[in-house]
């Protein structure tokens, strides 16, 4: 079997658990590492907000415990930066939580379809 990284998109939300364990279960049917990633926009300031550092620490020990690397990255320019990171890290699958956002102008997951390459599949988690 050839095995296939997956990225983990995840908000600075304690409900973005059900994210990491979606791509434990893919990473049982395929293999590869597990990548944790939160794009933070620049400026955005993580130990300003303490619910958000408390998620996003959270996420961490989550993602500690299934063996998986969280990275937080900061950047303006979002699906590119998610871009750059599958390319670093040979990302084959990429978890997203579904998006409230009804325009594709401003849905992150319209935006990766669209600039995905077809060696990368979307996986999106329906909200509960």
């Amino acid at each position: 079997m050839i095995k296939k990284n997956i990225m983990i998109c995840v908000t600075q939300q304690k409900t973005c658990e059900r994210l990491i364990k979606a791509g434990v279960s893919l990473q049982e049917k395929q293999g590869g590492n597990i990548f944790v990633v939160h794009v933070a926009p620049e400026g955005w300031n993580i130990l300003g907000n303490s619910k958000e550092g408390e998620a996003l620490d959270y996420l961490f020990d989550i993602s500690k415990k299934v063996g998986a690397d969280m990275t937080v990255l900061r950047s303006s320019k979002v699906v590119a930066t998610i871009l750059d990171f599958c390319k670093k890290n040979d990302i084959k699958s990429i978890v997203l939580g579904e998006s409230k956002e009804t325009s594709n102008e401003n849905n992150l997951i319209a935006k990766l379809g669209k600039k995905t390459s077809k060696d990368i599949d979307l996986k999106i988690i329906p909200t509960d």
